[in-house]
């Protein structure tokens, strides 16, 4: 079993992603024992925003990490731990609502395409949307 990084670049579809730890300098925190429950938005979930929208967003270090550390929960939740919240608490300091009432489950309101991928270091639940705390606008480039 490898840890929360190395399981997202073995995997393939979080090339951005990775991409974007690396640029907030996060990558030695979700290398580190943790551990951590990471809502993980593919490359495709990343392609629904504007290519402008996420090269402002590369460019900008504190926004960045905001926005990834809102995708990131202390502790190690499986699905059936989540699906038991109505919402939970970020590193990012905002909460995600939780609703599993559905036969899916959504984080705000990014769905849950793969759930309980373990890590040494936590799970990671795989998302169809990139989470932005309500705080953290991606500013269009003009």
């Amino acid at each position: 079993m490898k840890n929360i990084i190395e399981t997202a670049k073995d995997d393939g579809r979080f090339n951005t992603l990775l991409k974007a730890i690396d640029a907030a300098g996060l990558t030695d925190t979700l290398s580190s024992q943790g551990p951590f429950t990471v809502f993980a938005p593919t490359n495709s979930a990343f392609n629904k925003l504007s290519r402008d929208q996420l090269q402002s967003a590369l460019k900008d270090k504190d926004l960045l990490q905001s926005i990834l550390k809102y995708h990131v929960v202390s502790g190690k939740m499986m699905a059936q731990d989540i699906m038991q919240q109505n919402s939970v608490q970020t590193l990012e300091g905002e909460d995600l609502s939780i609703d599993a009432s559905q036969g899916t489950v959504r984080v705000n309101d990014a769905r849950v395409t793969q759930a309980d991928i373990e890590c040494t270091n936590g799970v990671c639940h795989i998302i169809d949307t990139v989470l932005v705390p309500k705080k953290a606008e991606i500013p269009i480039p003009r």
